[in-house]
């Protein structure tokens, strides 16, 4: 046999050894990729019924800050929240709860007054997008340590009460997550929990209204007014709409999940505040920050949360700088019952 012959049909062999192992090598990759592609991060619970409680608090003190004095630079009006105690269920896409206020307040009526709250939301997910609408009032406010510069009050009865101050928040946001499998039914602990971790990126555009007042009576009391209209106006309100960019992280070991969201970005703010009973308005922009926190224990058959929520909100005109926090923190324990059998 000739030696060109020889070499061709070794060449061949290894050739057509070559590509059988090439397909093997192929086909096991595609098998594992398949594999870890049906292999989720998360488990939801949407054909079970899950009944639940949840105790907690949701507050919104606001700061006015000002070179009032040479010893008072910022009012901070406090509220008196009660602890709220709510009962809820979801099965599929129906979702239900009730609350209540307990009796008694967190803090004293003679130091703080009362306050009456109300807040209503709801949200949703569709794909990889989360939309939530809230909307948060607060009527009943008392202006902490004003004896230090209010003459008729004093130490063991520090806080001007301000029974007409009340403050409105009202939010529209979309939430972009850039990793499909980052699950917001999931990441709350009701409806699902995760099997392993899961970071993304996030973009959420936000809408909001918001601001305090003070009924008929100026904001700041008369005492600490100076020649700025602003001083001297009713209320504080904006509007404005932008855009957080920002993080977010969610794990579960040994049952124990817990999660982060955090970002900072910016909004263009429309800004009122009254004079003489005439509106006066501005347009600027505004910082804005996301800070979201929550953790728990999960099992497939019932739940614990801790979970909280954080939203700062803040208006400027010149000097005077008026900052609203709204926040709250509930625990949250839940049942799941096993999926009915399905008829055949």
């Amino acid at each position: 046999m000739p030696k060109n012959s020889h070499l061709s049909w070794t060449l061949r062999g290894l050739r057509s050894k070559f590509f059988l192992a090439l397909f093997l090598f192929s086909g096991k990759c595609t098998f594992t990729l398949k594999a870890q592609g049906d292999t989720l991060p998360y488990s939801l619970f949407n054909d079970q019924l899950v009944i639940y409680s949840d105790l907690g608090y949701s507050t919104a003190p606001f700061t006015i800050l000002y070179p009032f004095s040479n010893s008072t630079d910022r009012l901070k009006y406090k509220n008196n929240y009660r602890n709220i105690l709510g009962f809820g269920l979801c099965y599929k896409w129906f979702s239900l709860r009730l609350s209540f206020p307990l009796p008694g307040y967190a803090r004293q009526v003679e130091r703080y007054g009362k306050t009456a709250p109300f807040n209503v939301g709801f949200d949703f997910s569709l794909k990889k997008f989360f939309f939530d609408t809230d909307l948060r009032f607060f009527k009943g406010y008392a202006i902490k340590d004003a004896y230090t510069w209010n003459d008729t009050l004093t130490p063991a009865s520090p806080n001007l009460l301000q029974p007409e101050a009340q403050s409105l928040s009202f939010s529209m946001n979309t939430w972009y997550f850039n990793n499909k499998n980052f699950k917001m039914s999931a990441l709350r602990g009701k409806t699902g929990h995760y099997n392993s971790a899961v970071q993304t990126w996030y973009i959420k555009g936000t809408f909001n209204v918001f601001g305090s007042s003070n009924g008929s009576y100026e904001l700041i009391p008369e005492g600490l007014q100076s020649n700025k209209p602003q001083t001297t106006s009713t209320y504080y309100s904006a509007s404005d709409v932008g855009i957080v960019p920002g993080y977010a992280y969610v794990n579960r070991i040994n049952n124990w999940q817990f999660s982060i969201l955090g970002g900072i970005g910016g909004v263009v703010q429309a800004k009122f505040y009254e004079n003489n009973g005439v509106a006066r308005g501005f347009l600027g922009l505004a910082p804005r920050y996301d800070f979201r926190l929550m953790g728990g224990y999960s099992v497939p058959s019932w739940f614990i949360f801790l979970i909280t929520d954080f939203d700062n909100k803040s208006i400027r005109f010149g000097e005077l700088i008026y900052r609203q926090n709204y926040y709250s923190i509930k625990v949250v324990v839940g049942k799941r019952f096993p999926e009915k059998p399905r008829k055949k």
